[in-house]
């Protein structure tokens, strides 16, 4: 029966794998957030833009609420920038885990190559011993009848 030998740094290697996809997925996760905070960031500056347009109209423009609108507008802006920054940052992780989790696949399929060349192997010369042994039984078969003719 065949036995790899190196199952259990296989079995490591593959739980490493397991990890590093894990470990992805959670930046991936992250990154989605940060999109989706940038994405109401961006709704909201929308909705303080059409509302300073409001404030603005002849006729009731009212100072104070420009004014704050301005500055929340600008903190909006900061926020922005600083979601941006956390971003790229986080993009990045992305990238690097997902290096990693190449290099990992790579070392799973490096060792599965070798289980299966290994296994095809075993089984070629599990396949000659086997006909070996069928041809010594055909040749005692075939010196057994003509022993028994004689």
């Amino acid at each position: 029966m065949f036995r790899f030998r190196l199952s259990t740094l296989l079995r490591l290697r593959i739980a490493e794998r397991d990890e590093r996809r894990a470990d992805l997925a959670k930046a991936l996760q992250a990154e989605a957030i940060l999109r989706e905070q940038e994405q109401r960031l961006m709704d909201e500056q929308g909705q303080l833009v059409e509302r300073s347009r409001q404030l603005k109209a002849p006729g009731a423009a009212d100072v104070d609420a420009l004014l704050h609108a301005h500055r929340y507008e600008l903190v909006l802006a900061a926020r922005r920038r600083q979601l941006a920054g956390q971003l790229e940052q986080v993009q990045a992780e992305i990238q690097r885990r997902r290096q990693a989790l190449v290099e990992a696949d790579r070392q799973v399929r490096v060792l599965e190559k070798l289980r299966e060349r290994q296994q095809a192997a075993y089984a070629a010369v599990q396949t000659r011993h086997e006909n070996k042994q069928y041809d010594e039984m055909a040749t005692i078969g075939h010196v057994r009848r003509q022993e028994v003719r004689s």
